[in-house]
């Protein structure tokens, strides 16, 4: 049908035909549309001959031109896409047509007798929007080409079927709240697959779905405004706004995506700060310390952040004095502190305005209908009593005495009284940890202070107490001031040399020579300073004194020519004065050693053993040379007698000196078989000792006839052993005059385990049987096995 229709529509232009066309099958299937493709090829074919020639090169014997095909076919049968016919095909059979690039096979299959092509799968424009094939035209008999390979291309046409996509599910904006009208928000863009150069399959329209009246879009490129004036983000903040995006020009039938939008109004400052309660009451104890928070005020601001910094400040001058304000930058409130000390006695209640403002203001809301950027309220402070310790009249003192001052002279007074309603009667005390040495006393009823003892500048220039001021009702409440006591200087101390001369004069000194220039010292402080005189006795033949005016003097000889053998040392008194009341003065002396020097004043020697060795004759020298041997040959001869001496002095020098005595021998004895350098009789049982041996740690002589030791009696006990053995020994004549150490040897008896000493034993190991070890208990276990183990083995 469509073949029979096309004859008048020839010479219509490709483009206009497909479009017609286009219009009237929209939505149809199967030959209809394979119709509309091959439609669009068709003009070639029948248009005149004349007409065929001239738009065609004559090499070439095509009759087609392009190929179209619509996207998703929806068809159960090949989508038919066009036909190749050349002018070397009579229609007899013997052309083949033959389809080669890209999807041939796959995509595309060709009839190579008839040269119709076929889609074998639906294509999707948005995957390919063209395909590149190549055509070839061969005789089936001879395999020669009729058509050169020739290029072509099947263009996929689009159809509506990709909906707009935005490229997030949710966007955040934020606008200024109170912003005006048409204010931009944000733009917010959706695509579509489809072909935008046909037809209006990509073309979108904007809409808003949920978001009026608040806000707006732009249909063409989506950009959201605000729709309201004044938005307040105190009444409402967040908005959810849906945008919708529309193909096909917005018309019905068009396919639509959306997303949202969430759009949050961003503070400004046009919210005043508010007190919700204008009057605050405090109450605070009167011994607040300045600096001390007493209480907080809080104004309301429905702005956040930066928008909702307060400052506060007190207005009147009665707060502004006692009181200050400052903003809790955390909690936004006002902390009101003690700007000076408090005294419930003078006053007991303030009462002050409060006025808070923004930080930061905005001047687009400063001259706005609403009331002004500030309020105020009114603060009632309350003080409270409290037991006060008492209060001293001055805090410190510094009070002047002079030194030298007498006991119990009077130094000064300090006062206290209770500032409490009662004006409780106080008591004053000296804290002793700060007069150590006493030096100061105190009355306890009215302050006076007064010495102890005498003061003296030089040891100490200030002294500094602390008085302790107490109330006598309440001894809890107490006060400490620092008194500072200045003792003042008297002049009480005589200026003396400012150090130690060393003063020469030589022999051959001329007449009014310089000798030793002096200055003097005073530990007293003068308030004109120190003015020293200098004097020496006008008498003094030998030497004067100049005073150079200040505070030294020049010593000057006043004869030439001293002589160390009439006198070599001269003591020159020197007087030396203050000016200060009293006029201190004292002397001091000089010592001056005569020496002889050079021509050029140079000491050389000072000594006097040169003039002594001078003026002794030989014979003198020799007799004091006899005298110093003969006492040296005393002394030697007496030091020999004290050590022959020493030799016959018996060991014990005192008869009080009853230390014992250690003997050293210095000989190694000859072991156990050594018998007769010590008795082992000694440590055996007192029954197998025998008594005729005489005691080998003395020799004694034999003055008294020798004593035979009473028996022991068996069993007997330590204590009556070793008592029995004390009063032989203190009766024994011939037992030295001195203590010795005696040893009493003693193995007890009674013993369970029997003796444990070898020394009587008549055994050897091998014959000893320990399996009553075992029999012991856990303590003996660990000696059991070694024992009962050893003796196994040997068995073995």
């Amino acid at each position: 049908d469509c073949l029979k229709s096309i004859s008048c529509l020839c010479y219509l232009s490709n483009l206009s035909m497909f479009f017609f066309f286009t219009g009237i099958n929209k939505g149809s299937k199967g030959r209809r549309l394979q119709c509309l493709i091959w439609l669009h090829f068709i003009p070639a074919c029948i248009l005149p001959e004349a007409h065929y020639h001239n738009s065609l090169r004559s090499k070439r014997g095509w009759m087609w031109n392009q190929f179209f095909l619509l996207e998703e076919y929806t068809g159960n049968d090949n989508q038919y896409v066009g036909k190749l016919h050349s002018n070397m095909d009579r229609g007899d059979g013997n052309v083949k047509y033959i389809l080669t690039g890209e999807g041939v096979g796959s995509l595309f299959l060709i009839d190579e007798n008839s040269g119709d092509i076929h889609a074998t799968k639906r294509l999707d424009r948005e995957e390919r929007a063209i395909y590149t094939l190549h055509a070839t035209v061969v005789d089936k008999r001879t395999n020669e080409t009729l058509e050169a390979d020739t290029e072509f291309n099947i263009k996929i046409h689009d159809i509506n079927d990709n909906e707009p996509k935005f490229s997030k599910d949710l966007y955040f904006a934020s606008v200024p709240e109170m912003s005006d009208v048409g204010t931009s928000v944000i733009q917010v863009t959706a695509t579509d697959a489809d072909d935008q150069t046909y037809g209006n399959s990509a073309k979108l329209v904007y809409s808003i779905l949920q978001g009026q009246p608040y806000f707006s879009v732009d249909s063409d490129n989506g950009t959201i405004r605000t729709a309201l004036p004044n938005m307040d983000r105190e009444t409402k903040e967040n908005y959810q706004v849906v945008i919708q995006a529309k193909d096909m020009a917005g018309q019905m039938g068009g396919l639509s995506g959306t997303t949202t939008v969430s759009i949050t109004l961003s503070d400004e400052n046009d919210s005043p700060p508010r007190f919700a309660n204008h009057t605050f009451r405090l109450s605070t104890l009167e011994s607040a310390e300045v600096g001390a928070a007493i209480g907080r005020i809080k104004a309301n601001d429905a702005d956040v952040g930066r928008n909702a910094e307060m400052q506060y400040s007190i207005v009147d001058r009665d707060g502004q004095d006692m009181f200050t304000i400052i903003s809790d930058q955390n909690t936004q409130e006002g902390v009101i502190r003690v700007k000076k000390q408090l005294d419930y006695e003078k006053q007991r209640t303030y009462s002050f305005k409060v006025e808070v403002t923004n930080t930061y203001l905005d001047p687009r809301f400063m001259y706005s209908p609403n009331p002004p950027f500030k309020d105020d309220a009114m603060v009632r402070v309350t003080i409270e009593d409290v037991d006060e310790p008492p209060v001293f009249s001055r805090n410190p003192y510094i009070i002047e005495v002079h030194e030298d001052t007498a006991a119990g002279s009077f130094v000064g007074v300090v006062s206290a009284r209770d500032p409490d309603a009662d004006n409780n009667s106080v008591k004053y005390s000296i804290d002793r940890h700060t007069d150590l040495e006493r030096l100061f006393n105190i009355d306890s009823v009215n302050g006076t202070i007064t010495t102890l003892k005498g003061l003296d500048r030089e040891m100490s220039k200030w002294h500094n107490i602390s008085v302790v001021a107490t109330e006598i009702s309440n001894p809890r409440q107490t006060t400490r001031v620092p008194v500072f006591i200045k003792v003042l200087d008297v002049n009480d101390n005589a200026p003396e040399f400012a150090m130690y001369y060393e003063t020469f004069v030589c022999e051959n000194v001329q007449s009014g020579q310089l000798i030793q220039t002096i200055s003097a010292v005073d530990t007293d402080e003068p308030l004109v300073g120190h003015k020293f005189v200098f004097s020496i006795s006008s008498s003094n033949p030998n030497f004067t004194i100049v005073d150079n005016e200040d505070n030294t003097a020049r010593i000057l000889t006043r004869r030439a020519g001293f002589s160390r053998r009439e006198m070599n040392t001269y003591l020159l008194p020197v007087v030396i004065s203050d000016n200060d009341y009293p006029i201190q003065s004292s002397t001091s002396t000089l010592t001056v050693n005569v020496c002889a020097c050079d021509s050029r004043g140079n000491m050389q020697s000072c000594n006097t053993e040169a003039l002594l060795s001078a003026g002794l004759s030989t014979g003198a020298l020799v007799a004091i040379l006899l005298c110093v041997i003969i006492l040296l040959m005393i002394v030697v001869l007496f030091a020999a007698l004290r050590r022959q001496q020493r030799k016959k002095e018996p060991l014990i020098i005192s008869k009080e000196d009853v230390r014992d005595n250690v003997v050293s021998y210095n000989d190694e004895g000859g072991g156990e078989e050594d018998t007769q350098a010590f008795d082992i009789g000694t440590l055996r049982n007192p029954e197998v000792m025998d008594a005729n041996k005489l005691r080998r740690d003395i020799i004694p002589e034999m003055l008294f006839p020798f004593q035979r030791t009473s028996p022991i009696k068996d069993n007997a006990d330590v204590r009556e052993f070793i008592h029995g053995r004390l009063h032989e020994n203190d009766s024994d004549p011939t037992a030295p005059p001195y203590d010795s150490l005696a040893t009493y040897a003693y193995e007890g008896s009674g013993s369970l385990a029997e003796s444990l000493s070898s020394l009587e034993s008549g055994c050897v190991e091998g014959d000893q049987e320990y399996d009553y070890l075992s029999n012991w208990g856990p303590p003996f276990k660990k000696l059991a096995d070694m024992y009962i183990g050893k003796d196994t083995a040997r068995e073995t």
